[in-house]
Parts: structure tokens; sequence; C-alpha cells
């Protein structure tokens, strides 16, 4: 039997300037200072003599080779992505970075940003521009009428705004 696996969906390559500085700053916090932390716990641990039977030894190993997994991904990820740091000329149309107000027949509002895939973790509103939410949402304007499939069947949504935030 083979461990081979079809590699994943492409992810989308942008993302805002907001995400890039997050990324940024983890990217720093653990190569200036979780790892530096962790290599001096782990050679510490490596003076104490067997290190077969030293838990902090193999924790510590273990969690630099996570660190650098991740340093790795980071480093990697920030050189594929464009950063957007700019808002589209047209802001009446739903581009990568709008924040977009739907209402239902209800009446009950919802609002969401389309971002990166990288960046949808930061905040609850945030969807990644590769959902089927943000794909049926993009290149509409305002008073569009949108169907979108959910978990609780197909409901009808109206753009009622779309809004951009300029980058600092």
């Amino acid at each position: 039997m083979s461990r081979y696996r079809p590699p994943g969906a492409p992810k989308g390559a942008y993302i805002t300037k907001e995400g890039a500085d997050k990324l940024l700053a983890e990217l720093k916090y653990l190569w200036k200072v979780k790892r530096p932390e962790v290599t001096q716990t782990v050679s510490d641990a490596a003076k104490l003599g067997d290190r077969s039977e030293n838990a902090e030894y193999i924790y510590g190993k273990k969690q630099l080779r996570e660190i650098d997994r991740r340093v790795r991904y980071l480093e990697k990820r920030l050189d594929q992505c464009t950063v957007v740091d700019r808002v589209p000329l047209d802001r009446s149309t739903v581009f990568f970075g709008a924040w977009v107000t739907l209402e239902d027949d209800d009446g009950h509002q919802e609002r969401f940003r389309i971002v990166g895939p990288d960046e949808i973790d930061h905040h609850d509103a945030y969807i990644s521009m590769d959902s089927p939410v943000a794909k049926a949402l993009l290149k509409r304007s305002e008073g569009d009428e949108v169907v979108l499939r959910r978990a609780d069947g197909e409901r009808t949504f109206f753009i009622e705004l779309i809004e951009y935030v300029d980058p600092v």
C-alpha cells in the first residue's frame, strides 16, 4: 500500500497587509525568541547526562522540530504570497479585501471580509478567498442577489454594502 497522497488544492496567493504583518511577527517571534529559549533548554537538558530517558531533552527536541517546520512554512508561504496593500479603483464591486454586508429575506445581516487562506484564523468574520461563499461574492456589486449553498440548504442574500479598509 502506498503512502502517496495527491496534492491538495492550491491556496490563493494573496494576503492583506495586516495578514502579512501578523505572519511576519509570528516568524520573527519563533526565530528570535522562542527557538533560542528552546535551544537553551535542550542544551541544559543534554548536560544532565543520559538523553534516552531525559524527558526535557526529548520534548525540547520535538519542540525544535515543530518550530523549524513552522518557520520553513512561513518563509515559503510569505515568498509565495502577493501582499495586497491598496484598494481597488472600483469600490462598488467585491474584490479581495472587501468587507461585504449581506442581508437575507428575513432582514438578518451578516458581514464578511474576503482575505487570503493564511489569515482566516485572525478574525471570526474573515473568510478565505478560496471558499465557496467568497467565490460566489467576488465581482458582484451592491444590490446584487447571491444564492449561497450552506449546511442548512440554499439561501438567497442581497449585497447591502461593500466597504474597503485603507491599508496602514
